[in-house]
């Protein structure tokens, strides 16, 4: 097989639709197995090129794979982890921790990041970077979505009769995102914990909302006219346009900690920094830096005006019970360095 030949489809397929009715566009992904290279046999061939698809779509668009045998293991993995999480909820393996968010003008808790946790009962704690894309893959990432929103709100319900007014930020998936059930699934969890909507914040990636269809634009104006905030993870690490930000109504931006990893010695993450606070400020949106680590860190941001952050030097994930100890003292110890010198 010539080595110009996957590129070369890749770039010769269609990427927009010829309907002027609709626009769509698309981004082929291209498995390849070699014979007798890789196996002698159809369905082996096939399985394979299968397999090697897979890492074609994570690598991103327009991309193709050619088979190793590294691939079958990992797919092996997969395999294990999927019959796996299909018993997970019956089973009751998953929890979620709550990261803090701190207020960076006052170093109060106004909120938490609901993350989930898979504890299996043979393999031990298993990473959500592990499991979280075969979870999509398997479309398995709805209903563990479902069961994420219905703790959360439950949790935070809790939290709230006990006097403690914060919000809880949840991770929405692309997968979930185009169920035509998920507002109803979102709006239930709302009532059925008896919080108010505006107590919840739901965050997307960049790259959900530039694929976005019209359907789902329409599901995330709903769900804001109902009171739930939209923000943006991981902000800058995506695509360059900024033109979704008018179109969609997302009140908060999420600084990547790739920007804030080396603050405040790195002048280009600070450039960066600033201008991703100065462009939420005159769009009215929040800021939340991700990733906090070291004080320096912290006390740059607060300068430069952002307005909350969240990162091991505030709080690691915790579990329901730690999260509540952490709320009735009040403040985390580690968030007094956000407040002003000499408070």
């Amino acid at each position: 097989m010539p080595p110009w030949w996957p590129k070369n489809a890749c770039s010769r397929l269609p990427s927009q639709s010829p309907s002027r009715a609709t626009k769509s566009t698309s981004a082929p992904s291209i498995g390849i197995s070699v014979y007798p290279d890789h196996a002698a046999g159809m369905h082996e061939l096939l399985k394979y090129a299968d397999s090697a698809m897979y890492y074609a779509k994570n690598s991103g668009k327009n991309a193709y794979r050619l088979f190793t045998h590294s691939m079958q293991e990992d797919a092996r993995k997969r395999f294990t982890l999927d019959n796996n999480l299909r018993r997970a909820l019956e089973r009751k393996e998953f929890v979620l921790h709550y990261q803090p968010q701190i207020d960076l003008r006052s170093g109060a808790i106004c909120g938490a990041e609901a993350l989930i946790r898979w504890i299996h009962p043979d393999l031990g704690l298993i990473s959500p970077a592990d499991f979280i894309p075969v979870a999509e893959e398997s479309g398995m990432i709805v209903a563990i979505g479902e069961w994420v929103l219905r703790e959360a709100c439950r949790e935070l319900r809790a939290w709230h009769d006990e006097g403690h007014a914060i919000r809880m930020s949840i991770n929405l998936s692309g997968r979930q995102l185009s169920e035509d059930g998920l507002v109803a699934s979102v709006l239930a969890s709302v009532d059925d914990s008896g919080i108010d909507a505006r107590w919840l914040e739901l965050e997307l990636t960049e790259s959900m909302l530039m694929d976005a269809s019209a359907g789902m634009i329409d599901k995330l104006h709903t769900l804001k006219r109902a009171g739930i905030a939209l923000a943006i993870d991981d902000f800058g690490t995506g695509y360059s346009s900024m033109s979704y930000l008018k179109t969609f109504p997302v009140s908060a931006l999420k600084i990547d900690r790739s920007f804030v990893q080396d603050l405040p010695h790195s002048t280009e993450d600070a450039a960066i920094t600033r201008a991703i606070i100065a462009l939420a400020r005159s769009l009215k949106m929040e800021t939340v830096a991700e990733g906090i680590e070291t004080p320096e860190q912290g006390q740059f941001l607060r300068a430069n005006g952002c307005d909350k952050a969240q990162g091991y030097y505030y709080g690691k994930p915790l579990a329901a019970a730690q999260i509540r100890e952490l709320l009735r003292r009040g403040k985390h110890e580690a968030a007094e360095a956000a407040l002003p010198c000499g408070a």
